[in-house]
């Protein structure tokens, strides 16, 4: 491949790669809203198209939901299995966009020039730099820069009921050397990031029950154990005065982060109290004796999202209330199972139950967390790419959210996920007026011809 020429050729052809983009932009591929299921039908139908364009033989695949595209190209060096989703949030509030969510157009604003639109920066202008990337390639060179299996899933911000089932139906038909994720954002302004490890999610419910009814505070007040105080008095223990979790065995089997990559997040010259100023608050809460980035990164949390007890109306009524519940939260990091940490944290609460109440719980899923083994020659090759086309070199960082795909690409199809994404943290993803930056798009798409140079080196 001629890189030079292939980035040239990206320049010369951005104004047209933005006309692909409004296109695919254009269609309301809804896919929370069964109103919209032919239009999610039509998105997939597009992206065959746009396949079939680049020489990759492609076909919307029928599942009880949205269609599964999938293409397949032959070619030299390592087997890729791209990832991206062509479904985008519900356009609500729709009072609060400046234009309609589905007529995208390129604004200036005081920070540059943007794509306006329902699905510009998550996840359609994403996939799009590297569907751009291989037409600038095959212009170029005639072919495709190495094997290729392409994978576009219509449900992702439904909740994927669909992906799992058709992933191991589609098992043989999916694997690769390695999955690549281009759904994830940059680290800093003009700093690419490679993200590595994602923690896992479990959710919990609690309820607990003491009187048979609701009572009179001031007939039972004192002599009946009031169900509200009890939780409270669970959950306050949930954490020391350290921010340590305290449901025994939480903390085993968790690896600390390399000493090389601890340096890079060093680098980053993260600013927590910046970070927690845009919300308010200035102190960071958790593990003390850990790094903010350590943290949010590659630290594992628990936390209370919703707690419910007893009369909450206007006014005041005074009963002892007969349940109260809570929602608990884990984000979960490598090396823990979410099937023990729900026993263990269930075994942890009915310990501290006082004879008169009872507890029940409800689970609320569980996906593990994941960890890529940067081993893999694919990493350093994708740093050097990013690094090559940013003003900062690319680092190896952590999210602190969940991705399940990633997690499915490695227990499904045993496959590791380089993910790289260049959103920003402004780009309003599933809010009104959503954007993704003409800068982004341009740069992420040289990002992409760079990472597969480097790739097809390997």
């Amino acid at each position: 491949m001629t890189l030079d020429a292939t980035l040239a050729r990206v320049d010369a052809d951005l104004e047209p790669a933005l006309d692909r983009l409004m296109t695919l932009l254009r269609i309301p591929s809804i896919s929370t809203d069964p109103a919209f299921a032919k239009d999610c039908q039509a998105a997939a139908d597009h992206l065959v198209g746009v396949l079939e364009e680049l020489g990759i033989t492609a076909k919307a695949h029928p599942t009880p939901g949205h269609p599964m595209v999938v293409g397949h190209s032959d070619g030299p060096g390592p087997h890729l299995l791209f990832y991206g989703h062509y479904d985008v949030q519900p356009v609500d509030p729709i009072d609060l966009w400046h234009r309609d969510p589905f007529d995208p157009a390129i604004e200036d604003t005081a920070k540059g020039q943007v794509i306006r639109g329902r699905g510009a920066a998550d996840d359609k202008g994403q996939l799009m730099t590297f569907l751009e990337a291989l037409r600038a390639i095959k212009a170029e060179t005639g072919t495709l820069p190495c094997k290729l299996t392409v994978l576009f899933e219509g449900e992702e911000e439904s909740g994927s009921p669909s992906l799992v089932p058709f992933m191991k139906a589609h098992a043989e038909e999916l694997q690769a050397d390695i999955a690549v994720i281009c759904d994830t954002g940059l680290y800093g302004h003009d700093t690419p990031a490679i993200i590595t490890m994602l923690r896992g999610l479990l959710g919990e419910e609690l309820t607990i029950t003491g009187p048979k009814l609701d009572l009179h505070s001031g007939m039972y007040g004192g002599i009946a154990m009031n169900p509200a105080r009890v939780l409270v008095d669970i959950l306050s223990n949930l954490h020391d005065d350290n921010g340590t979790v305290q449901v025994p065995g939480f903390y085993e089997n968790i690896p600390e982060v390399p000493e090389d990559v601890q340096a890079q997040w060093d680098a980053l010259g993260f600013d927590p109290s910046a970070f927690l100023g845009d919300v308010g608050l200035s102190i960071p809460a958790g593990e003390q004796d850990r790094t903010p980035l350590q943290m949010i990164w590659s630290r594992p949390t628990a936390e209370i999202n919703g707690m419910t007890s007893g009369y909450t109306g206007d006014g005041f009524k005074t009963v002892l209330p007969s349940i109260a519940s809570a929602k608990v939260s884990f984000r979960m990091v490598a090396g823990q199972d979410p099937d023990a940490i729900r026993i263990a944290f269930r075994d942890w609460v009915r310990a501290q139950l006082p004879a008169d109440c009872t507890v029940e719980f409800k689970s609320h899923g569980a996906s593990p967390a994941s960890s890529m083994d940067l081993n893999h020659p694919v990493f350093d090759a994708a740093r050097r790419g990013l690094s090559e086309e940013w003003p900062n070199p690319a680092a190896f960082v952590g999210a602190g959210g969940s991705i399940p795909i990633a997690g499915y690409f490695q227990d499904i199809l045993d496959l590791q996920s380089l993910l790289v994404g260049f959103s920003r943290a402004d780009d309003g993803l599933h809010s009104p007026n959503e954007k993704y930056d003409v800068e982004s798009f341009h740069k992420g798409t040289r990002s992409w011809v760079r990472i597969l140079d480097e790739i097809a080196k390997m």
